[in-house]
């Protein structure tokens, strides 16, 4: 993979979208200050510079060696790059899970946040934009009340620019799994036993029905969706959520 480090730009993201058509794939933007990172539902990323990693690695289905995947497949890119983070983390010390669809959460805190955008051609991806913010030596979080960092869990401060290339070695080794069965099983039994809150009597809020209940995760389904065992109605069928549809009360 290609490391390509910038000084200070917007949202690595943003710039890989912009550069896409000249990048090949297996290119890595990483920044050293990111001004207006991005996030799911719309959100904002912060991270303090020069202190955490963002970056983003983009990839180029049909090209390269690289097989086809469906436009429908493409949740097996979050399983694997959910996996990715977990195994880097988790070498240092930090035992994590993924908060559904994939945030990455550390003793009930947040540690990494995950953003996959995606180009089509038909009905295949043509490219994938994973964006990836890790918070590494950062140990303030003033604009956000429930995060974390590798440095707040471990009291040790890490080198930025090994700390990719380890998770960019962990992910050339992973991305094979998602285009074979044995590595898809593994990928979604991993993905599902790291599930943050799994088995534990938690608070939701049905985004679509605008209500609150108790709930228990049980997994997630074979289309991705998460299953929640609806602890104010007994006896009733499982919901099964997309994303945007559920959320945690924290």
């Amino acid at each position: 993979m290609n490391i390509i480090w910038l000084d200070s730009i917007d949202s690595t993201n943003s710039e890989a979208f912009r550069r896409l058509a000249d990048l090949p794939g297996g290119t890595v933007l990483s920044a050293r200050e990111q001004t207006s990172g991005r996030g799911q539902r719309g959100n904002s990323w912060f991270a303090e510079s020069g202190r955490n990693l963002t970056f983003s690695i983009v990839v180029k289905f049909g090209t390269g060696g690289v097989p086809q995947l469906s436009a429908r497949d493409a949740m097996w890119l979050n399983y694997l790059i959910s996996d990715v983070v977990a195994r880097f983390l988790r070498s240092l010390n930090a035992d994590c899970t993924v908060k559904w669809p994939n945030d990455v959460y550390v003793r009930g805190k947040k540690i990494c946040g995950i953003l996959i955008e995606n180009t089509l051609k038909g009905e295949m991806l043509d490219a994938a934009v994973i964006g990836v913010g890790i918070n590494v030596n950062q140990r303030e979080f003033p604009q956000l009340a429930n995060a974390t960092s590798l440095s707040c869990c471990t009291g040790r401060d890490y080198d930025l620019d090994a700390c990719l290339e380890k998770v960019c070695a962990l992910f050339e080794e992973a991305f094979p799994r998602i285009f074979s069965e044995e590595g898809r099983r593994t990928l979604f039994q991993d993905y599902s036993d790291r599930l943050f809150r799994k088995g534990a009597v938690s608070r939701f809020h049905d985004l679509v029905e605008d209500r609150e209940y108790w709930g228990v995760i049980r997994g997630v389904g074979a289309d991705g969706r998460l299953c929640i065992q609806d602890q104010d109605a007994p006896g009733k069928p499982d919901r099964y959520y997309r994303f945007k549809e559920v959320g945690y009360v924290l």
